[in-house]
């Protein structure tokens, strides 16, 4: 029996609704879930202080280190980090980080397939360059270059001699000084990218973007998982569920917004979902000599139907309403069996 280690950072499973759902779902496929965090290994004795799904509940044992490795998070403290290395070095994990949005950005431009999606992407380096990128685009958005769920994310507006800035769906309008200290303020809390500002929105002029989620399965095989619009509130730009936006029923929305195209519209996008992460699957092992297992891709169109990649996320956290989605969790846990027997019954 194959036993897929989930490492999380929480010391016990209890409240992880996706723990449970990766439990129940290992047991039907065959397989074995060890629920454990980093402070639980012991690598003198090559043991882990985890836990098992048993008889309705979590039940803490002692056991072997396990075949595969579901990293589920990324860690926070340098002692985490330094533990999680030496089991990649012991043990097959499931997924690789990708980087930041700027990492993730030059990657592709070196690559060059995708150029023609990618937004112009800069990190903020100084006052003068985020005045020189306004003045040259106009309407921009400046975002954490590490950071998730939407949070600091502005869209910013050169109007003659006033910046407009909106953040949430707060509006603020700031002269050259004020806008001066904004951005200071910003970039030397933590390091901030610019892009121009995407028209990507919906016929009653809400912002939306599309979330591409791409597995691979129990062959190996990239496969769309999710495809989801999600829409900011009334006066906001940012679409991402944790600061506000919503998501909406996927067939609905692309009928509502593009008619008859609708179903034409959806293939393209789900094929483009494909082949971006066939195409990142092959940058990390050339540049890094690792696989990955599934991908966020926040896309937007604008009003000509153009598709722009606004960022990839490499572990995609879900809406609450799919938080142990059966689907994208039979997938994971496909995924981690098939490196265990597919790939080393290859080598034998």
């Amino acid at each position: 029996m194959v036993t897929i280690g989930y490492l999380h950072y929480r010391k016990r499973p209890e409240k992880l609704n996706k723990a449970y759902a990766f439990a129940a779902v290992a047991k039907a496929e065959g397989a074995e879930l060890l629920y454990f965090s980093p402070s639980a290994v012991d690598f003198e004795k090559r043991k882990i202080r985890g836990y098992i799904y048993m008889d309705g509940k979590w039940v803490k044992i002692i056991s072997d280190f396990p075949d595969v490795v579901y990293n589920s998070v990324g860690f926070s403290t340098e002692r985490q980090d330094d533990i999680v290395d030496r089991l990649m070095d012991l043990i097959p994990f499931t997924s690789y980080s990708i980087g930041n949005k700027m990492t993730v950005f030059n990657n592709l431009v070196k690559y060059g397939k995708f150029l023609d999606y990618l937004i112009p992407t800069e990190n903020i380096i100084s006052v003068k360059h985020f005045f020189d990128f306004i003045d040259k685009y106009t309407k921009i958005v400046i975002k954490p270059s590490i950071g998730c769920q939407g949070i600091d994310v502005y869209y910013i507006e050169k109007l003659n001699n006033t910046y407009q800035i909106l953040l949430a769906s707060q509006v603020l309008h700031l002269n050259l000084k004020e806008a001066t200290d904004f951005i200071v303020d910003k970039i030397n809390t933590q390091a901030y990218i610019a892009q121009p500002y995407i028209n990507s929105r919906t016929k009653t002029g809400d912002s939306f973007d599309i979330r591409l989620h791409m597995q691979k399965n129990s062959k190996g095989d990239w496969v769309s998982a999710k495809i989801y619009p999600r829409i900011s509130v009334t006066g906001s730009i940012v679409c991402n569920i944790h600061s506000g936006g919503y998501t909406a029923d996927p067939k609905t929305f692309f009928r509502r917004e593009f008619g008859d195209d609708y179903f034409d519209i959806r293939l393209q996008i789900e094929d483009f979902g494909l082949k971006l992460a066939a195409h990142m699957d092959k940058i990390q092992k050339e540049l890094y000599n690792e696989k990955l297992d599934e991908l966020g891709i926040d896309i937007g169109l604008d009003e000509n139907r153009k598709i722009y990649i606004y960022e990839i996320n490499w572990r995609p956290g879900y809406p609450p309403s799919m938080s142990a989605d059966l689907g994208v969790i039979k997938n994971l846990v496909h995924y981690s069996i098939f490196l265990v027997t597919g790939e080393r019954g290859n080598m034998q």
